[in-house]
């Protein structure tokens, strides 16, 4: 007979594990939405909508151009990328007829996992169209490099693939 007065059924093994499996998987849930809501990550800009916010024909126009103008950018890359020190990057442009291209390039050395230190450094100009600047990565990790070049009123933009810095020794 089932009475209401029998309390055994709370001490069963079966049923504290069941509560108990339950209880673990609410906190790893609650504790997973509290870290979503309260450390937000940077690999997406806050202000995604309206920073650099152009219209469909600014976009068009502005490949339009890239594509008009066809500089051919060279990257020398260095052999290892360690954290702290100083690397030589060199970087030559050429048109599309081969002629180099002079004028003010930067570096914009972008880490999608902490936008806070992302840095630009300015090359300086060795040669006609040969470019050299050292680039001091101050985190390990995955980077890109993103380059400017404007000559005149022509301003030309290209990135590089994502690569690793090494930590230091």
């Amino acid at each position: 007979m089932i009475s209401q007065n029998h309390k055994t059924g709370l001490r069963n093994p079966w049923l504290l594990g069941m509560i108990g499996l339950i209880l673990l998987v609410l906190s790893v849930n609650t504790t997973f939405i509290w870290f979503a809501t309260h450390n937000q990550s940077t690999l997406v800009d806050r202000e995604y909508k309206t920073r650099d916010r152009k219209t469909s024909t600014e976009m068009l126009s502005e490949l339009g151009k890239q594509k008009t103008l066809a500089w051919q950018t060279t990257i020398k890359k260095p052999g290892e990328l360690i954290q702290g020190k100083p690397t030589l990057y060199q970087i030559s442009v050429a048109d599309k007829d081969g002629n180099p291209v002079s004028g003010e390039m930067e570096v914009e050395a972008y880490r999608a996992a902490d936008a806070s230190r992302d840095f630009v450094t300015l090359f300086r100009e060795v040669s006609a169209g040969d470019y050299q600047g050292y680039i001091t990565f101050p985190l390990k990790g995955y980077w890109e490099l993103h380059v400017h070049l404007q000559r005149g009123a022509d301003e030309f933009s290209v990135n590089t693939d994502r690569f690793k810095v090494a930590e230091a020794q």
